[in-house]
């Protein structure tokens, strides 16, 4: 890690009756800050940035050595995020710290993404309720500063690997409804007698006050794959009051489908979303392709980023109506500016926010290798669509697309569940006349 030395103007005082003033080493113009201020609810804001630090640290499948601790951190207009994957990238993280657990300014928008190494650590396990924790958020920089004093978290490289799981788990949660609100005892009960390392699909419905645990899918139900994966939201319990669940409609039969555990007070919320199952890392779901694919989605989306402002929310139907385009059409703009970093999808209150990372819509597009592919074989001459049926030519072999269904070994495999296909994909962009160069 980078050390830095600062120079201060005096020293840090906590005067009798409490009050802690913290010097600083400069002014915003020579060291700018997104945020400068305390947290309202520290016990509960270091339980959660630990919860979000211990995925990020995590190998759910197949463990093996400790992964990045480089959680994301974004200032937005009257709130903070805390966002992580797991090292095998099933579980994503978010800690919300929300207008009612901020004491202090956000002067500015922006996101940076810093190492929570073990002194930090440390440090925020002795944080208590009462115990002061402050937070200076800049574009290079977390500072945390506690009893212990100030530590300095520089920022570090961002996994490519995150950056199609924050896009494919943005479109995956906007589909999400709420399911199932219980109260903190009764999550306590539920999450207490979950099974330590569970790997199995399991299924959650609402019984009452609680919910109720089975093994089939039935209408109403919340699939739970790999209950083992929601142990970083015990610690959190004792601070929380309620648990909610959000997630995708299922009938009888259904396969596994992703869902959003999220335990909550009034000035924080931390949520864990689980990919289908515990082997699934979220940068392979597919679920943004059909999005990304087709040239006018990628002009869509170059407007609907102009537009865009830093409110706490983004309004699609405003958005819509500004654009003069559809909102289904503003939707696969913002599912394209996610796999560039640019948005997310909160669960809660059901709308997109605003997050900037460093990437191009050229650099994305390389970490899609299915559109990549699809893109080659129309540039080969290697569709032809006739009717409802389409037939792709792929290496030595033939393979026949009707609708979004393929003949091609991924769909017999996969059925859909993880996207379509590069061959479906080809389709769709011939149909959609897309004209792509060798």
């Amino acid at each position: 890690m980078v050390s830095a030395t600062y120079s201060y103007l005096g020293s840090s005082t906590l005067a009798p009756a409490g009050g802690l003033t913290l010097q600083t080493s400069g002014g915003p113009a020579a060291h700018p800050r997104f945020f400068t201020g305390f947290l309202s609810e520290p016990g509960a804001a270091a339980l959660g940035l630990l919860a979000v630090a211990e995925v990020a640290r995590t190998r759910y499948f197949r463990p093996a050595g400790p992964a990045s601790l480089d959680p994301v951190v974004t200032a937005g207009a009257d709130r903070l995020r805390f966002e992580s994957f797991s090292g095998c990238c099933g579980v994503y993280a978010r800690l919300d710290v929300l207008p009612a657990g901020i004491d202090g300014e956000i002067v500015a928008h922006g996101t940076t993404n810093v190492d929570v190494n073990l002194p930090l650590q440390r440090a925020l396990t002795r944080v208590g309720r009462a115990d002061p924790l402050h937070l200076a958020v800049g574009p290079d920089d977390l500072t945390v500063t506690t009893f212990d004093g100030p530590l300095v978290e520089r920022r570090v490289p961002l996994p490519s690997r995150w950056l199609r799981g924050f896009a494919e788990a943005q479109v995956l949660t906007a589909r999400f409804d709420p399911r199932a609100e219980i109260g903190v005892a009764d999550a306590r009960a539920l999450l207490t007698k979950l099974p330590a390392g569970d790997r199995s699909v399991l299924w959650a419905l609402p019984a009452g006050r609680s919910l109720r645990l089975t093994s089939r899918p039935v209408p109403g139900a919340i699939c739970l794959p790999g209950a083992g994966r929601l142990v970083a939201l015990k610690p959190f319990l004792r601070y929380a009051t309620r648990l909610r669940v959000y997630g995708p409609a299922v009938a009888t039969g259904s396969g596994p489908v992703a869902s959003t555990w999220e335990l909550s007070m009034p000035a924080l919320r931390l949520s864990l979303t689980l990919s289908p199952e515990p082997y699934r890392g979220f940068s392979g779901e597919g679920a943004v392709l059909e999005a990304l694919a087709g040239d006018a989605t990628t002009d869509d989306a170059e407007l609907i980023s102009a537009m865009l402002s830093w409110d706490p929310a983004i309004d699609i139907d405003a958005l819509a109506q500004a654009a003069g385009i559809g909102a289904a059409r503003v939707r696969d703009a913002l599912a394209q500016l996610g796999t560039a970093g640019r948005v997310g999808y909160d669960v809660a209150e059901a709308g997109y926010f605003h997050r900037t990372l460093p990437y191009t819509a050229d650099v994305v597009a390389t970490m899609n290798p299915r559109l990549l592919g699809a893109r080659a074989l129309v540039a080969s001459g290697a569709v032809s669509v006739s009717g409802d049926v389409a037939v792709v030519r792929s290496g030595a072999e033939t393979y026949h697309v009707r609708q979004s269904s393929c003949t091609c070994p991924w769909w017999a495999k996969h059925r859909g569940e993880r996207g379509p296909c590069k061959h479906a994909l080809a389709v769709s962009l011939v149909r959609a006349g897309e004209q792509v160069s060798a």
